[in-house]
């Protein structure tokens, strides 16, 4: 789903008080605090990243919960991080019924910030 908003709190607002709700504030507690990203509205969901330069975007949608990287693939062992998860190209799906902590989706992440960091290219 696409909110018109101008900034993370008008999206947040925006959500529905469902089981998606929190599992996007699950995602965007571990992408705040624990890396310190700047957030932000780019393409009508949540940023994450630094100025310009963003990581992960954040979308709940109608059926799951959207993390997106660029390429996925370009995570070193992303897949096998990622096992168990509805995997796109760059993006990873968060259905109902899967609980995060039981994922190494936060290992994925780390990864992913890790190799950003360091400069490498991890879009499409």
């Amino acid at each position: 789903m696409q909110y018109d908003v101008k900034n993370p709190k008008e999206y947040l607002e925006q959500l529905d008080g469902d089981w998606r709700k929190e599992t996007l504030l699950a995602i965007r507690q571990v992408l705040l605090k624990a890396y310190d990203f700047e957030e932000g509205i780019q393409y009508k969901m949540l940023s994450y990243g630094s100025g310009d330069n963003i990581l992960f975007h954040l979308n709940a949608q109608a059926n799951y919960v959207s993390l997106y990287v660029g390429n996925i693939d370009k995570v070193a062992n992303a897949r096998e991080m990622l096992k168990g998860l509805d995997l796109g190209k760059g993006c990873i799906r968060v259905k109902k019924s899967k609980n995060i902590e039981n994922t190494d989706l936060i290992k994925f992440v780390d990864k992913a910030k890790d190799q950003w960091l360091q400069g490498h290219d991890l879009s499409c």
